[in-house]
């Protein structure tokens, strides 16, 4: 009676997990199917491809860098003295000419009152001697110096801009110690200082069409072009790279100073061509190889690649449009074939690690 209990519940055990692996394999091949979404089902077996269809292919080379300035300037007094006065704040927009500051300049003009006079009398006098000649050259660039120091009093804007420093005190010294007594930037001439690695620089030319992204702008783009490729490299952490300034040729006005960018350099375009996705070709050996369905067969074929974009590649010969190009399958932690969670690392597996210990009902 105990023999006939124990069979009987064995072969439960056996119909159960019977049963249970019915149902895992007909759950895994449901997502195993489901990985393909968007792509094309063969006529035989679940096989994905993709269409070989023609459009534009890009390939870029990319940096990173912040927004800066093109035109920018440490402006100071052309003469020493003390400041008598500050027009502008940091962050003021000024026009061309505008006086951003003046020294106490009644020392200045007193010199030039005494100049002028002393020019005057070089003047009156016997101009026709040699050393009346002499005094009244002498006089004359006296006077053209002194009005020089008057004019050294004043910080004029040179151009239209906005002050991003000012690093002086009225009451104080007219020199400062680091930068400009102001500091100004045209805001409408920016550009991008990236650091391109040393295969990419090779690639790059003056003139060629940039886009830009910024971090704390998503959705807003701004073209550019290359202005500028440094000739001397520089290394960090045994890195080679080189400078190239980007030169934004039109500027969204959410663009400010100092914010970090993106800067994708388009190298190659190739529009009306045929294309592919990279992820379904192979190279190895210089060859380049995709696997081709063919009245439900499946055939290897070599093509000729151009233009390698970020996701596409050019297809220069090898397929023609409408081939159906089998699209890999790929499967996280998976180590051999089947479905996923069978005979891999990943997947999706019976709960507990199998059908009971040791892999026995």
């Amino acid at each position: 009676m105990s023999i006939s209990v124990k069979l009987s519940t064995k072969r439960r055990a056996l119909i159960l997990n019977a049963s249970l692996g019915v149902l895992l394999v007909g759950g895994a091949g449901a997502a195993w199917g489901s990985l393909g979404s968007g792509g094309e089902r063969a006529a035989a077996g679940n096989v994905l491809t993709t269409t070989v269809g023609r459009g534009t292919v890009e390939s870029a080379v990319t940096a990173s860098g912040a927004v800066e300035s093109a035109r920018s300037r440490s402006l100071n007094f052309a003469t020493q003295g003390t400041v008598g006065s500050i027009a502008v704040e940091p962050g003021e927009k000024v026009k061309k000419g505008q006086v951003l500051a003046r020294l106490d300049d009644e020392s200045a003009r007193e010199g030039v009152d005494a100049a002028k006079a002393s020019l005057d009398a070089a003047e009156d006098g016997d101009t026709g001697t040699a050393s009346g000649h002499a005094q009244y050259v002498q006089a004359r660039n006296a006077y053209q110096a002194a009005k020089r120091a008057l004019a050294g009093t004043v910080i004029k804007a040179p151009f239209a801009g906005t002050v991003t420093a000012v690093g002086g005190t009225v009451g104080g010294p007219s020199q400062v110690q680091e930068g400009g007594f102001v500091d100004l930037v045209d805001p409408r001439k920016l550009q991008i200082v990236g650091n391109f690695t040393e295969s990419d620089v090779t690639r790059l030319k003056v003139g060629q069409a940039a886009q830009i992204t910024f971090d704390a702008l998503p959705g807003v783009t701004a073209a550019g072009e290359v202005a500028l490729i440094a000739a001397q490299p520089q290394t960090e952490d045994n890195v080679v790279s080189y400078a190239a300034t980007i030169t934004l040729t039109d500027i969204p006005g959410q663009v400010r100073l100092g914010q970090t960018a993106s800067v994708g350099v388009t190298i190659d375009r190739a529009e009306n061509v045929l294309t592919l996705p990279s992820a379904v070709i192979t190279t190895a050996g210089g060859r380049s190889t995709v696997t081709v369905l063919e009245n439900g067969r499946q055939t290897v074929k070599v093509v000729e690649t151009g233009i390698k974009g970020t996701s596409g590649t050019e297809i220069v010969s090898g397929l023609d449009e409408g081939d159906q190009v089998v699209r890999p399958v790929t499967t996280t932690g998976q180590t051999g074939g089947g479905f996923p969670g069978f005979g891999g690392g990943g997947g999706i597996r019976p709960a507990g690690g199998g059908f009971g210990r040791g892999g026995r009902p």
